[in-house]
Formats: structure tokens, sequence, C-alpha cells
């Protein structure tokens, strides 16, 4: 089995992938995580979905591939010089919103048990406001992380904060949680009633 065959791309991916490589973004998300993000999305028909760190859309492209009409997708991002690569190539989809804002304050005005599937790709979600972001998942929805497998890019006593949060998604009672040494370090989550 060769896991970096793809059955499709999104249609936008390689322009994405050009414009990511020319602006110098060093964070971008890899294809096989995009893989497991469009098949997750496919999972929950009409779903509501919440991307935290748009980054310049490449995860943003595999969810609506996976997204059916009448899903929704929030994807929220920081800084603006990534999020226009994503609205140039993205922006005319109608099941997308792009929230330039701090993801902090995106995830405190958020309702709670609203998104099927959120994919933290940013400090908050993941290393920050881990509770609050965790109660927006709906009974069945998945949570989903990347970056857990050490990284090139990581500072000085990042795998330590690696470690301690997976032993606190391990210690949460309403979760099912599958660790998965592939791609870059994925972590998939699923909330219990």
């Amino acid at each position: 089995m060769n896991d970096t065959i793809f059955d499709a791309i999104p249609k936008t991916l390689e322009a994405i992938e050009r414009d990511t490589r020319n602006s110098g973004f060093t964070m971008p998300s890899e294809r096989k995580t995009g893989s497991l993000l469009r098949t997750l999305a496919s999972a929950k028909p009409g779903g509501r979905f919440l991307e935290l760190g748009t980054g310049t859309g490449l995860s943003t492209a595999w969810l609506l591939s996976g997204m059916d009409r009448s899903s929704e997708l929030d994807s929220v991002e920081n800084d603006s010089g990534p999020l226009e690569i994503a609205r140039r190539h993205l922006d005319g989809d109608r099941r997308v919103r792009f929230h330039l804002c701090d993801g902090t304050y995106f995830i405190r005005e958020a309702e709670a048990g609203c998104y099927d599937l959120i994919f933290a790709d940013a400090w908050p979600g993941k290393y920050n406001l881990l509770d609050e972001t965790l109660s927006l998942l709906s009974t069945g929805g998945f949570y989903v992380i990347d970056d857990m497998l050490p990284q090139p890019n990581w500072p000085e006593g990042h795998a330590d904060k690696a470690d301690h949060l997976l032993e606190v998604l391990d210690e949460y009672k309403q979760l099912n949680v599958t660790r998965m040494a592939w791609a870059t370090g994925i972590v998939v989550c699923s909330k219990t009633d």
C-alpha cells in the first residue's frame, strides 16, 4: 500500500501549494492530513465544521472537498498574509466563511455543541483553551490535531508541550482518542454522550 497516492485532490490544491511555496509560508499542512480531513468531513453530511488556523487554505481545500452542499465551514486565521492566499482561491465557495481574528476570541464567542468536526491547527484550540474548544464539539463530532510528531520548526521545549497535550486528551472521559504516528502525527478524537 502506498499512502502517498490520493484518489483525487481538490481542484484548487496545486495552485494553493504553489502560492504557499512562493509566499515563504513555512507551516503548510500536508496532503496526508488533508486526505484524512476530507474523509472525516464526508462522514458528516449537512455538518458544521471549524478550522482553527487557516494558514494558506491547504486544509481548507481538503475539508471543502469532503463536505456536501449543505455543510458549512468557519475557518479562523489571525495573519492576513496567508489568509489572503486562501481567500484568493476559495472565497468563491459559499460554504466557507473566513474569519480574520484571534482564535481565542472566536472560541470564546462560538456556540457550545455546534460543530461536527474541529481541526485545531493553531495554538488556540490545541494548546490554549482546550476545554472551551471541546465544548464546541457536538456528540459524535471529531476533534483533529496534527504536528504531534517532532517537527523541524518546533521551538525549544515544544516536545514537552505536545506530550502533555496527549496526556490531557487521554484524561477526557467524553473522548475516544486515537493517536496515529502517520503524516506529521495526527490525533483523532470523537466526542461521546
